[in-house]
């Protein structure tokens, strides 16, 4: 799973380079982000449904050719000289579809391993691994991408997918047929809408996704337009990134629990992080600030994510999980076209402060209207307990 998650990462770096490459428009950079994640707000509960009908192990295996075969295309396509920016629209587009059909499987395959008192670690675990590879990826496509160029990076990346092809081959998992087939998505949207705690979280999670982050792009904008750094830099603060994440998906590990608590915090936390970052007079201060916003990030992240598997049952965990992917990233072709006109209209720093500032609020404005509602609910025996 790590070689093929490295694979991703190079690839994600590299696509928002050849964007800039291409264009040298930041707006056109937010665009392309969009798109990768637009098809996740709308086929996101469907593919939750799909999930749960559906051998997760077969259909990630699937996922998985698709999304091998969309990178092959991506390499040849501009290693022949052939790339234009519409053609970046409809792989950015391509990769978002794919990538809507795989998130709910692979987030709740996940259960499908593990008992459920070692789930909250599982998670965890699972996020180290993600961002083991975040770690690597960006620094290897950065130099990648200056020896040999970008197309080279989304050949590597087709290659990668075989891993985790093989990987799922010979894995056997403990799901029943009679829970998939009772799967709806209406089913999963009654049962967050009359859960605070889940409709808070996902929200929260949503809401600081779609402000915040931007991190591929709003690196990418401050890397070349305001300290005016090359590729291997730019991959080196993508890392540098990673390197808070890792910290944070470990720390999550060694947890082993998660709460409202946590997940309220780390997005207080991963909003500040962006507006110090925003700040940053140089790229060793930015670097350092990058690191706080990994591990605010990946708090939330893995808190929110054990904690929606932990709180829904095995009956709605994939239709849940499937719109907390939907919230989560489909809210990003709003934020992200934001932050590309914030840093066309008032430069670089302005994608990142004014972000984070709107990220605080929000998130303000959400324990307010969480902390009402739990209380009008109390007497309700079939909500979940929330916590203050």
């Amino acid at each position: 799973m790590i070689g093929s998650n490295v694979g991703t990462w190079m690839h994600r770096i590299a696509q928002m380079w050849l964007a800039l490459e291409i264009t040298g428009d930041p707006a056109i950079l937010g665009v392309v982000t969009a798109l990768q994640f637009a098809p996740i707000l709308f086929i996101g509960p469907w593919a939750g449904a799909l999930a749960e009908r559906s051998d997760r192990r077969k259909l990630l295996i699937w996922t998985q050719v698709a999304l091998a075969l969309q990178a092959a295309l991506l390499g040849v396509v501009v290693l022949s000289g052939s790339m234009t920016t519409v053609l970046l629209f409809i792989f950015s587009a391509l990769l978002g579809v794919a990538t809507a059909i795989d998130g709910p499987a692979r987030q709740s395959f996940v259960s499908d391993l593990v008992d459920r008192a070692e789930l909250p670690n599982a998670v965890a675990l699972n996020s180290t691994s993600f961002n083991t590879a975040r770690l690597i990826g960006p620094a290897a496509a950065g130099f990648i991408i200056a020896a040999w160029g970008t197309g080279w990076v989304f050949l590597l990346n087709a290659a990668t997918f075989g891993l985790m092809i093989v990987a799922l081959l010979r894995i056997h998992t403990r799901v029943t047929r009679v829970e998939k087939e009772q799967a709806r998505v209406s089913d999963g949207v009654k049962f967050v809408l009359g859960h605070s705690d889940l409709l808070f979280v996902i929200l929260l999670a949503g809401l600081v996704s779609m402000f915040v982050l931007n991190f591929q792009m709003t690196i990418a904008v401050m890397a070349t337009e305001q300290f005016a750094v090359g590729a291997q830099t730019y991959g080196i603060l993508a890392s540098v990134m990673a390197i808070g994440s890792l910290a944070g998906a470990l720390l999550a590990a060694r947890r082993g629990r998660t709460s409202l608590r946590i997940v309220t915090f780390s997005a207080l936390g991963l909003a500040g992080g962006s507006v110090i970052a925003g700040l940053s007079p140089n790229t060793w201060w930015f670097g350092a600030s990058l690191i706080v916003c990994g591990i605010a990030a990946l708090s939330m992240m893995t808190g929110a994510n054990a904690y929606l598997q932990t709180h829904s049952g095995s009956k709605h965990r994939s239709r849940v999980m499937a719109l907390y992917l939907a919230i989560f990233f489909g809210t990003t072709p709003i934020g992200a076209p934001l932050a590309g006109w914030l840093a066309d209209f008032a430069g670089p720093r302005a994608s990142l402060v004014v972000p984070g500032i709107l990220a605080a609020i929000a998130t303000g404005a959400l324990v307010i209207w969480f902390r009402h509602r739990s209380r009008t609910e109390a007497h309700n025996p079939e909500t979940t307990p929330a916590e203050a």
